[in-house]
């Protein structure tokens, strides 16, 4: 699995999901459960994680989704 993305965000998290969802593609958030060690205050990031030979039509998906600020660099 590729990392995609890493965020506070969690809203941003949910539409990225959806985004790749509909698309037929799987993804997994990782860290997504950690607000219970850091308290949620939400100051560790979530990643959403892709198959490694899914990742380039995911980056694709996210930016026509209009969220390409969110991508990590390849």
């Amino acid at each position: 699995m590729r990392e995609l993305i890493r965020t506070n965000d969690a809203v941003l998290v949910s539409l990225i999901e959806a985004v790749l969802s509909e698309a037929g593609l799987v993804s997994f958030v990782a860290d997504g459960h950690m607000s219970v060690l850091e308290g949620s205050l939400g100051i560790l990031p979530r990643r959403v994680l892709v198959a490694d030979d899914e990742w380039d039509e995911a980056r694709r998906l996210v930016v026509e989704a209009g969220v390409e600020q969110a991508l990590l660099s390849p």
